[in-house]
């Protein structure tokens, strides 16, 4: 039987540039494509599980504003669980402005808007109830974050983390984990090892592991991941693809990983279908929009 699942997390309007080159400091260059789409790190990895199969419940905050209720329409239409988004007047809803160079890289700045006015009040016990696995990131405050952590434990429900964007974590929070997925940049910032070949991987999932997460995964971009827990120590590659856009590769990793886990699959099964859904996102331009669905991973 399927685990229910809880994300809670960031809600962003997405305004994505493309254009061959980044911008130098003080130049102006001529993009050749603009997109607004819906993001943000918790509501891509809310829709990626969605499109997957998953039955997911999504919390947010947004603002009163033309963004917020295109955000929610597009939830909806998505067959997200909305009972308890909130709505604020007194922030916007958040909104980021991506720009897409021409290998398919991409800069980000983030107004994150109502998002940092989720607290820890915001979150009825209710919210959490028949959630066994629980979806979280860092586009939230961090005492919501801590919060979110606490209140699952007490629960025995089982915690993924995203440590996205990048930031130092303390101990106490890292620790009861079930499981995180740093990119090399997070990792870096979480432990202060490089991840940059398989010693230095393995140093660093243990250093995650000694302060209490279960199991590490490591996302590697195009190389795949590696997953380090009490049964495998190893890299699973990803699929062979030509990246268009990488935004929210990370996101429907993350949305897809948790839809494996709640079906039951083993951890190599997991990362193997979270490679393949991602491996899919980077072909596609777009965040939210960029997420496969399930018909299409067996295509892969």
């Amino acid at each position: 039987m399927k685990q229910k699942i809880l994300v809670i997390g960031s809600s962003n309007t997405d305004m994505v540039f493309k254009t061959n080159e980044f911008p130098q400091p003080g130049e102006t260059v001529l993009g050749q494509t603009f997109l607004m789409n819906p993001g943000g790190k918790g509501a891509n990895q809310a829709v990626a599980a969605a499109r997957l199969g998953s039955k997911v419940r999504f919390i947010t905050k947004v603002g009163e504003d033309i963004f917020g209720k295109q955000s929610l329409e597009g939830f909806e239409k998505e067959g997200l669980d909305l009972d308890f988004v909130l709505k604020t007047p007194h922030f916007p809803s958040g909104v980021a402005s991506i720009v897409v160079n021409g290998r398919g890289e991409n800069q980000i700045i983030v107004a994150s808007g109502a998002n940092m006015d989720l607290k820890p009040s915001d979150l009825a016990d209710i919210i959490f109830e028949e959630a066994g696995l629980v979806l979280i990131q860092l586009e939230i405050p961090l005492e919501t974050v801590r919060y979110i952590i606490e209140k699952c434990k007490s629960r025995n429900s089982k915690v993924i983390l995203n440590p996205a964007p990048a930031q130092k974590l303390d101990d106490e929070l890292l620790d009861g984990l079930y499981l995180i997925t740093p990119n090399e940049t997070e990792t870096e910032i979480l432990t202060g090892i490089l991840p940059d070949d398989l010693n230095s991987l393995k140093a660093a999932s243990l250093y995650l592991h000694d302060r209490g997460v279960e199991n590490v995964i490591i996302t590697l971009g195009k190389q795949g991941v590696y997953l380090s827990n009490n049964f495998y120590q190893e890299i699973i590659p990803s699929e062979e693809v030509v990246a268009v856009d990488t935004t929210a590769a990370g996101d429907v990793f993350n949305g897809a990983v948790i839809t494996a886990l709640s079906e039951g699959k083993d951890w190599v099964e997991a990362c193997q279908f979270a490679c393949k859904a991602s491996a899919i996102s980077v072909t596609r331009m777009g965040a939210q929009s960029s997420a496969p669905y399930q018909h299409e991973i067996n295509q892969v």
